[in-house]
């Protein structure tokens, strides 16, 4: 019986320290997370130096993430495709490509409750626009 006892203190203090170790790595990628969607910074751009084209774009903030197609024509954003949405809550940001579109525009508003998606989401459009750039 002194055996089993003492495995089973082992087995509880490995569970204890693995549980330990992963809320540690969780906080730590979380904190990071936030770090990450606080500093993005989004910037206009002159779509006049938007060449023709459809052009690729991504923003990865750990937890959120967007891969995106903008296709440009004339100087005018004619599409932009939703790649990859990378997210847990934030599916109702799903709709700020139309409402760049609609705009012209990345000074589009964010979705209550899908903020951070919602930057996510105009950053990788803000990357795929600069990649186009004359």
């Amino acid at each position: 019986m002194d055996n089993f006892k003492k495995s089973m203190i082992v087995i509880g203090c490995i569970g204890v320290l693995s549980g330990g170790v992963y809320f540690y790595s969780y906080i730590s990628a979380l904190n990071n997370y936030q770090s990450i969607v606080a500093g993005l910074k989004i910037d206009e751009v002159d779509l006049s130096k938007v060449k023709d084209g459809t052009f690729q774009g991504s923003c990865d903030a750990i937890f959120v993430a967007a891969d995106v197609s903008v296709t440009v024509k004339d100087h005018k954003i004619i599409d932009i495709r939703l790649i990859r949405h990378k997210t847990e809550r934030g599916q109702r940001a799903e709709v700020i490509p139309e409402e760049v579109v609609n705009a012209q525009s990345l000074q589009v508003d964010t979705i209550s409750g899908a903020t951070n998606s919602s930057k996510v989401i105009i950053k990788a459009i803000e990357t795929a626009l600069e990649s186009g750039e004359q």
